[in-house]
């Protein structure tokens, strides 16, 4: 009789041993999962939902979240569309745990330039919200021109449609400098 007891208490013993050496490697696998994901990874997972955030100059948004590229996403808020850098983003709220790797190479390879290429080849208006400091972002009016590597020519439109006599000036801008792009008929925000 004593040893079925010492053999139940040895077999309770091993159980709870191996019950948290198991959760000890979950939560090893978990840490290393995650030291692997990129920011972009966790707002793939949350593609189409609502988020919240703030920009470097204390710009609040809150959102739908559309599109995300390789270092920029688009978020869409009361019709406007904003495409926003992520280095230019202080805080997130809503991303949750979840966490999705790219689909295709290209998918990661999309880049801020690959972004505004194509805002540029189609001339569309937008409003260029450049990151100034605490007290807010500078805006401009206008198209994009041309897109470099790390920087692009803003043709500063005053909210006209680009022709070469409603050009006030044409701005080169360094990507660091950019805080968000923000679709036409949003100058109000």
């Amino acid at each position: 009789m004593r040893w079925d007891s010492l053999f139940e208490d040895l077999e309770a013993q091993f159980s709870a041993e191996r019950a948290l050496a198991r959760e000890s490697e979950i939560s090893e696998r978990a840490r290393v999962e995650l030291a692997g994901l990129d920011l972009v990874d966790r707002l793939r997972g949350v593609g189409g939902a609502e988020i919240a955030l703030v920009l470097s100059g204390g710009i609040s948004l809150q959102g739908t979240l559309g599109h995300v590229g390789g270092d920029w996403f688009v978020l869409i808020d009361n019709g406007r569309q904003w495409l926003i850098p992520c280095a230019s983003v202080r805080l997130y709220d809503g991303l949750g745990r979840l966490a999705r790797k790219p689909v295709s190479q290209i998918q990661s390879s999309l880049r801020l330039a690959s972004a505004l290429r194509g805002l540029s080849r189609d001339r569309t208006q937008v409003t260029v919200v450049l990151a100034t400091g605490p007290e807010g972002g500078h805006r401009l009016h206008g198209v994009i021109d041309r897109v470099g590597r790390d920087h692009f020519d803003f043709a500063d439109t005053r909210g006209e449609v680009r022709r070469g006599g409603a050009v006030a000036a044409v701005r080169t801008i360094p990507f660091t400098s950019l805080e968000a792009i923000c679709s036409s008929g949003s100058q109000g925000f």
